[in-house]
This record gives C-alpha cells, sequence and structure tokens, in this order.
C-alpha cells in the first residue's frame, strides 16, 4: 500500500484548556505512529506544537510546503483556531481532514475543558467561506473504528487527488476513425484540470518495436511470456509482443507518462502483424494502466480507481457489451485480452481475439469476487465520474478477457451510459472504492453519478455511521 505524506497541525484555542489540548494533541501523535501513517508534525513550530497563531500559521505553511504534504490534518483538540486552521488550509490547497476527540463529561463543577464539538462546527463554517473542500471523521474516540476507517479513507482520498492533479498519458496514435464515442477534447482536459498528453505517432512506436526485436531484452521478455502464459502463436510473433512490451515503458518512460492509450487496431496490425493487448496487460501489472481504442477518458478513469486502493490492486478495462442470457441484473464484461494477468482466475492463454484476424490478445476468465466499476467522461464541459458496484456471477464461457457481473438494477444503469455522457467503456477493480471515489470527485471538480442510487448510504458510511 502506498504511503502518502501528511501535513498534521493540531490547533486549539485560548479560552480552553491549553494542557489538555497538548495532552489530545499528543494521544493522536501516538495514535499514527501506531497507525504507521507518514506525517509531517508542527512540534518544532512552538513549545506546545499546536496551532493557534497567524505568525506559527506562517511557519506552518513553510514547512508543509518544503515537505511536499499531500493532506491536510486538523486534529481539533480543545475548540479550534477556525480562521487560522482556514487560511493554512486555503494556501495550501490540499484535501482536508477535520477531527476532534469526543468531550468528556463536565467535571463536577460544570467546568468543561475543550468544547471540540463546537469547534469543529464553527471551523466547518469559516471553511466554507474561504471555499476550501473538506472532509471530516465523526467526532469520535481514538480507539474508535471510525476513526481508522476514516483517516485510511482520507488517504486514500489525498492519493486520487494528487494523482489526478499530476496526470499524463502517453497517447500512440489517434483514435481509431470509427470510434467517435472515444472523442475526448485535449484542450479542455488541460485547462480544467491540468490534465497533460504526449501524443506519438504511432510510426515512433512501431519504429521502436522493431529496433528492440530479437535483443537480449526482448528475449528475456518472451521467455518471461512462456513462463506466465498458454502460448498459442510462433515465436516470431512472440517476439514482436515482448518488443512491443518493451517499446511501450521506453515511450512511457521517456514522455513521462503515468499512463497511455494506444489506437490498438488497425494500423498497427499492417504494420507489426500482431494485436497490442498481451503488452497492455503486462504493463499494466506494472503499474502503468494502458487502454484501447484511444480513449483518453478510460485511461483517466484507470488512474482513478487505482489511486483510490492506495494503489495496491490493478484495474481492468472492459467494454459493457451484453446482458447475461439467465440473469435478469447481469451484464458481461468483456474486451479482446487486454487485463492484467493478476485479474485472471486462470492461466491466461495468448491467442486471435474475436472479431480480429491477428494474435496477440489474452483470453482468460476474471477472478470473482466484489468490484467497482467506474467511468470518467464528459460533453459540452461538463465532467461526471459514474461509479458503484457489482459482484462478479457465473455465467456462459466467451472470447476474450470476460467477467460476467450482476449489478443492483440493469435497467437503471444502462439508462445512464446511454443518455450519456459516458460509452461503452468502463475500469474495474476488485475493490470497493465507491465511497473514497464520491468524497474526491468534491476536490477534483467533477460530479459523482452513482449508479446504485445509494448516495444517503454512502454519505453515511462517510458519517461514520
Amino acid at each position: 500500500m502506498k504511503k502518502l505524506k501528511i501535513g498534521f497541525a493540531p490547533t486549539r484555542r485560548s479560552i480552553f484548556s491549553a494542557p489538555d489540548a497538548i495532552k489530545f494533541a499528543n494521544l493522536t501523535r501516538k495514535k499514527l505512529d501506531e497507525l504507521n501513517v507518514d506525517y509531517v508534525d508542527i512540534n518544532d513550530i512552538n513549545e506546545e506544537g499546536l496551532l493557534y497563531n497567524e505568525e506559527d500559521r506562517i511557519r506552518v505553511l513553510e514547512k508543509f510546503k518544503k515537505d511536499n504534504v499531500k493532506g491536510l490534518f486538523i486534529p481539533h483538540c480543545n475548540f479550534g483556531t477556525e480562521y487560522i486552521v482556514s487560511r493554512l488550509a486555503k494556501d495550501l490547497d490540499v484535501p482536508v481532514l477535520l477531527w476532534g476527540p469526543l468531550d468528556e463529561r463536565p467535571e463536577d463543577n460544570g467546568v468543561r475543558l475543550r468544547d471540540t464539538q463546537c469547534g469543529l462546527f464553527a471551523t466547518g463554517k469559516v471553511l466554507r467561506r474561504f471555499d476550501v473542500k473538506f472532509t471530516y471523521v465523526s467526532n469520535c474516540r481514538l480507539e474508535d473504528d471510525i476513526f481508522k476507517r476514516g483517516l485510511f479513507d482520507f488517504l486514500a482520498v489525498c492519493n486520487v487527488v494528487d494523482v489526478f492533479r499530476n496526470i499524463r498519458i502517453l497517447q500512440m496514435g489517434p483514435r481509431p476513425f470509427d470510434f467517435w464515442s472515444t472523442m475526448f477534447n485535449e484542450g479542455e482536459l488541460l485547462e480544467k484540470f491540468n490534465i497533460q498528453l504526449a501524443p506519438v505517432p504511432l510510426s515512433e512506436l512501431v519504429n521502436l518495436t522493431k529496433k528492440l526485436k530479437r535483443t537480449s531484452k526482448a528475449k528475456d521478455m518472451e521467455q518471461w511470456y512462456k513462463e506466465k502464459m498458454i502460448i498459442n502463436m510462433n515465436d516470431d510473433q512472440l517476439n514482436t509482443i515482448a518488443a512491443l512490451t518493451l517499446a511501450m515503458e521506453k515511450l512511457l518512460e521517456n514522455y513521462h507518462c503515468n499512463a497511455g492509450a494506444v489506437q490498438c487496431w488497425n494500423a498497427l496490425q499492417d504494420e507489426l502483424g500482431i494485436m497490442p493487448c498481451a503488452a497492455n496487460a503486462v504493463l499494466a501489472d506494472k503499474g502503468y494502466p494502458i487502454v484501447c481504442e484511444t480513449d483518453i477518458h478510460g485511461a483517466i478513469t484507470s488512474l482513478l480507481v487505482e489511486a483510490a486502493t492506495l494503489d495496491d490492486t490493478v484495474s481492468f478495462f472492459a467494454d459493457w457489451t451484453v446482458r447475461h442470457p439467465d440473469n435478469p441484473n447481469g451484464e458481461l464484461l468483456q474486451h479482446c485480452g487486454l487485463w492484467p494477468i493478476s485479474v485472471a482466475a486462470e492461466k491466461p492463454e495468448i491467442t486471435i481475439p474475436l472479431a480480429f484476424e491477428y494474435p496477440g490478445s489474452l483470453k482468460a476468465k476474471a477472478k470473482g469476487g466484489y468490484l467497482t466499476l467506474a467511468r470518467f467522461d464528459g460533453d459540452h464541459g461538463e465532467y461526471s465520474l459514474l461509479l458503484g458496484n457489482a459482484k462478479v456471477v457465473e455465467g456462459p464461457y466467451t472470447m476474450g478477457t470476460y467477467a460476467w457481473i450482476e449489478v443492483e438494477n440493469i435497467k437503471r444503469l444502462e439508462a445512464k451510459i446511454v443518455e450519456g455522457p459516458y460509452i461503452h467503456h468502463c475500469t474495474g477493480i476488485h475493490k470497493d472504492v465507491v465511497p473514497v471515489l464520491y468524497e474526491s470527485c468534491k476536490y477534483i471538480g467533477i460530479r459523482p453519478d452513482l449508479y446504485d442510487d445509494n448516495e444517503e448510504e454512502i454519505r453515511a458510511y462517510l458519517r461514520g455511521e
């Protein structure tokens, strides 16, 4: 699991107990250490290790920026100084987590030492005045499960936001002419979200592949394929796929990209005589999602869903294809054969895919379990993230990499896809990251679009219910 560095800025208000605030700040530090959270502390800023005045806020801001924190955690250790917190959050411009330890019973003389919940109310209002988006974990004890769950969900949200703000996609060739559905607006993606593309002509990929053929690295990669997969092609074709894998990885590194999209047919087949799907699958398992048909929005989706797992689970890129023949809420997720090996329930076979005459695609049934399915897309300047859950179910054999899945209401999902702004492509992952992605949308400026019609359940989960 990826570790993200966050800024830790516990706060207090002068009219409440400073010793009690110090006590709870230190208890929170201890808990973060127990959970192995990577955080930048402010205990060198002042003797108390607490944030409550402007002079210290400036020093904290400088320190957090220097250490490149990806999120800001602000425990309210008695009441909290809401305007100092809000100024820091506004200037730092990273996801913000509010939380405060549950207040104890008032003392016998009626004195209350902290009024933490009241401070959270105040800070929430001022953050909204500053137009700062924030997340909160319900007022609870450090030992409560809510605290740990909320903290790690927040770390995952920070990762989604950080990845989204630093997307650079290798675009290998234009979209196939027939795929008007994968059209995208490069200028708008850059202007709205700072999503950058590195377009390269297919000839650059083809020439590099030919250059790498029969090199020692290609031979090693060819042997790796033979060990991991059932091979249903000749040695020269397999060597070409091995070289293509190396070429794609080299271009990703050369252009400093974290994902790719390729025009997988049909010019590539004329030049190399193979399908690129197996190469896509191998690179996905290496941390580089590569999607088909130059679907840039699909590559963005894949990066987001993997980031929501703190990069500990690999996604797969799929078509919504046909309804299940027996299950009224069933659907076939399938693609020619680019799903990562880690997704397969069986040893994949490299062979000729459905509807094509060239080899290079995988054939394997996906492993079972529960999924998150998502799709980032937009038109007319409005972007949203379709997301929801599904479970893998039994179904008839079919070609390619595939999984039969069941959703709560297939007609509701179908209507969302047809009515848009989505298309027949989606990204799946074997983990429930719907709440993390839902919460992330507020920070990245897109609308979450839940096909399960369960928004209140997700909001309740995020509240700690």
